[in-house]
């Protein structure tokens, strides 16, 4: 018995139109300076939602320091975090969408690099 060969063909993928979208997009500027916007104000209100969340006592007591204590409201505490969690995703997306607004156009294929 002959074993079956396979032949494979390569079938070139659809070549991008000149006018469609791509990589590299000025615009994607103003997108990250609308995110950092944006991330600004979920820090100021993730600090706003932190003090909430943190409540201090003070019980005086005769002929001794006052006595200290602190309480945590869990559900302020948590909004905070997420709202950090989600600027930091956010930060990232800026990151990566001035890096995209910036970067220059890549060699063509057949060069090869400088070495």
């Amino acid at each position: 018995m002959t074993a079956a060969t396979a032949e494979t063909e390569t079938v070139p993928g659809p070549e991008p139109e000149p006018g469609g979208p791509t990589l590299h997009q000025p615009r994607r500027a103003l997108v990250a300076a609308g995110e950092v916007v944006l991330i600004a104000l979920l820090v100021v209100f993730a600090v706003w939602c932190w003090n909430r969340g943190v409540l201090r006592y003070s019980y005086p007591v005769p002929d001794h320091p006052p006595l200290e204590s602190t309480r945590l409201k869990g559900n302020w505490i948590g909004a905070s975090v997420g709202l950090v969690t989600i600027a930091g995703v956010l930060l990232l997306d800026a990151v990566r969408q001035t890096v995209l607004a910036v970067r220059t156009r890549g060699r063509k294929q057949g060069e090869e690099p400088d070495v």
